[in-house]
């Protein structure tokens, strides 16, 4: 019995930040009940694939049933409202205004059941002047200005390797419907969440964004300790070709690396602000790590108190000791971050065929 055992969901939603959501309460034993038009969701055509399932879907997925309808046409609204009217939670993930010109929007669906938690996920929220402008994960981080420090050396930004907007509305919305459950343990009463990527990402950037957020000058990656500007929080590339980093900028760490390669007098430096003061320190780190492959450095780094990883692909990720010790693979699909003490994860079944809900 999962922590959400009993509890139904009615997803409306598609591609990532409500699937994420939903799957997060399915693997806890939520009754997920995806629905779907005659085209299903898009995630279903991306590869690669597995035993006919795309892996992306199959990970946002699994355990969940699904049912098909036109939600235009009045056998499809008789359907939905039947859904709603036994459902604890509602997700939804169209732009503004297109669930309540459906007939399904807050008002209407609460009037069917006014226990349900109500959660609409879009990139700028249900109201305000960006609300219904087109986007997807990166014109989020865009707009939000994540993108301006997601820049090489040479400052142009680059294409995010993570869809942090995506991500971070799908773990918030999960974390507002779960809070509205309790709350509703008190009331009785259902309630409405207003999910934005954009808000959702915000306050990722509290540790960097201080002096834009005070009317100074906006971070730059080369002058910030966290985004480049530092030597012990950085990017080297080695002899092969590859590259390794320096995650930690604990003044311990540069005492460790900077005796074992015989320069001391450099440690002054590792305290310096980021930046410039600090340049001298990373033109003397990206030479030394230039004179190794990868493999070398993890070998020299091995017995060192210093907070260093080679960067590796998701292959070479996903074959680490650690992944199987800790059972985050099952398969193909990655394991709940979120596990029990006493309690062992098994997928759920396999992704739902479209319509193979009874």
């Amino acid at each position: 019995m999962g922590k959400l055992s009993g509890i139904r969901v009615i997803d409306l939603s598609m591609f990532l930040p409500g699937p994420m959501l939903t799957v997060m309460m399915a693997d806890q034993g939520a009754d997920v009940i995806k629905v779907e038009p005659a085209a299903g969701d898009p995630a279903r055509t991306q590869g690669p694939f597995e035993d006919g399932h795309s892996i992306w879907f199959a990970n946002l997925n699994r355990g969940k049933a699904s049912v098909v309808l036109d939600l235009k046409s009045e056998a499809g609204k008789a359907a939905l409202a039947d859904l709603i009217r036994g459902a604890d939670v509602f997700v939804e993930g169209f732009r503004p205004g297109v669930m309540a010109r459906l007939g399904f929007g807050w008002d209407d669906v609460r009037a069917l059941n006014p226990r349900i938690v109500y959660c609409s996920i879009s990139a700028f929220g249900q109201h305000g002047a960006l609300a219904h402008h087109p986007a997807h994960d990166m014109t989020v981080q865009a707009l939000a200005g994540f993108l301006s420090v997601n820049d090489g050396p040479d400052g142009t930004p680059a294409v995010p390797g993570v869809p942090a907007a995506d991500v971070a509305a799908g773990l918030t919305g999960l974390a507002a419907v779960l809070m509205a459950l309790i709350g509703r343990e008190k009331t009785g009463q259902g309630d409405y969440i207003d999910i934005a990527m954009f808000d959702s990402l915000l306050p990722w950037g509290a540790h960097i964004a201080g002096s834009a957020l005070t009317g100074g000058p906006s971070p730059r990656s080369d002058n910030q300790r966290s985004l480049g500007g530092a030597a012990f929080y950085n990017v080297y590339d080695t002899e092969d070709g590859r590259h390794v980093v320096l995650g930690g900028r604990e003044i311990k760490f540069a005492r460790a690396l900077l005796t074992a390669l015989g320069r001391p007098d450099l440690i002054a430096l590792a305290e310096a602000e980021a930046g410039e003061a600090q340049a001298p320190l990373i033109a003397f780190l990206r030479d030394t790590f230039r004179t190794r492959s990868r493999d070398e450095w993890d070998a020299f780094m091995a017995d060192l108190d210093v907070a260093y990883a080679p960067v590796l692909d998701f292959a070479e990720a996903f074959a680490q000791p650690h992944i199987a010790e800790r059972g985050l693979l099952c398969g193909v699909h990655i394991s709940p971050a979120i596990r029990f003490a006493g309690e062992t994860y098994t997928p759920g079944p396999v992704p739902p065929l479209q319509g193979d809900a009874p």
